[in-house]
C-alpha cells in the first residue's frame, strides 16, 4: 500500500518549489491534493503535473491568498467537498524579504508576518475542525527559525514564530489525534532561493556557491524535503508530534 493511500491533503504554496515537490510525493502515495496558491497558473501546472501521473480526479487546484481567513476557508472546504474529508495538511506558503531593520518597510514586515505566521494559524483554524479521524499538520519553518541570520530579520522571526507555534499546536490537539510538526530546510534550490540572490543584488552562481557551504558541500533539493515532509505526514511517524526536523545537510550542526 502506498504511504498515503486513502487520504486527502492539502499544500500550501504548492505552484513551485518546495510546495509543487510534495504535492507531487503526496499524490504519487496515494493522497489526494488540493494544491493551494496565490499564483493560480503555477497551481493549474502542479495539478496538470499530477493529474498526468497519477490520473484524474486526484487533485484540485485553489486560487487563495492564505493570510486572508475566507480564503482559508475555501481551501479547506474545496478539500471535504471534492474528495470527503481532510487527513494531512502542509503549511507552506511562505515569502522572504532579505534586509536589516532599518531598512525594512513597516507594510513589508506585515506582509512577510500575514504570509509566513497568520496563514498558519488560519489553515490550522479551518483546518483542525475537518479532521474528524485525526491527521497530521507539518509547516514550513527553516534552519533560521532555530537560530539566527543576516539581513533577514522578518523571516527569521516569522520562521521562529511557526515552530513555536506548531509546539503549542501540537499539545493543544493531541488529543485529538492530530499531531504538528514543523520541518526546517536549510538552503533549498527553488525559485525563493533564487529571489533571495536577487534582492541582496548578488550572482546566482556566486549565491548558490555560498548556500553549499555546509558539511554536505551542496544546497538541497525540492525532492528532498518533500521526503521529509511526506514522513512527518505518515504513520510512519506515528509517535512524533511538536517537533522541528531540520533537514539541511548539517548546517544548522
Amino acid at each position: 500500500m502506498k504511504t498515503l493511500e486513502g487520504k486527502v491533503a492539502i499544500v500550501t504554496g504548492g505552484a513551485s518549489g518546495i510546495g509543487r515537490a510534495t504535492a507531487l510525493l503526496f499524490a504519487r502515495e496515494g493522497a489526494r491534493v488540493v494544491v493551494a496558491d496565490i499564483d493560480a497558473a503555477g497551481a493549474d501546472a502542479t495539478v496538470a503535473q499530477i493529474v498526468a501521473e497519477t490520473g484524474d480526479a486526484t487533485a484540485v487546484a485553489v486560487r487563495a491568498d492564505v493570510s486572508d481567513p475566507e480564503d482559508c476557508r475555501r481551501v479547506v472546504g474545496a478539500a471535504v467537498e471534492t474528495f470527503g474529508g481532510l487527513h494531512v495538511l502542509f503549511n507552506n506558503a511562505g515569502i522572504i524579504r532579505r534586509t536589516t531593520a532599518l531598512d525594512l518597510d513597516v507594510d513589508e514586515w506585515d506582509r512577510v508576518m500575514a504570509v509566513n505566521v497568520r496563514s498558519v494559524f488560519l489553515m490550522c483554524k479551518h483546518a483542525i475542525p475537518a479532521m474528524s479521524q485525526g491527521g497530521s499538520i507539518v509547516n514550513t519553518g527553516s534552519g533560521w527559525g532555530l537560530k539566527g541570520g543576516g539581513n533577514a530579520i522578518s523571516y527569521c522571526a516569522s520562521k521562529a514564530a511557526v515552530v513555536n507555534m506548531t509546539r503549542a499546536l501540537a499539545i493543544d490537539h493531541a488529543k485529538a489525534g492530530i499531531r504538528v510538526n514543523s520541518v526546517n530546510p536549510g538552503d533549498t534550490d527553488t525559485p525563493m532561493l533564487r529571489d533571495e540572490a536577487r534582492q541582496l543584488g548578488e550572482d546566482w552562481a556566486a549565491f548558490k556557491s555560498d548556500a553549499a557551504d555546509r558539511p554536505m558541500g551542496r544546497a538541497g533539493t525540492p525532492d528532498e524535503i518533500a521526503q521529509a515532509v511526506l514522513f512527518l505526514a505518515s504513520d510512519a511517524a506515528s509517535y512524533i508530534t511538536g517537533s522541528a526536523l531540520v533537514v539541511d545537510g548539517g548546517g544548522l550542526a
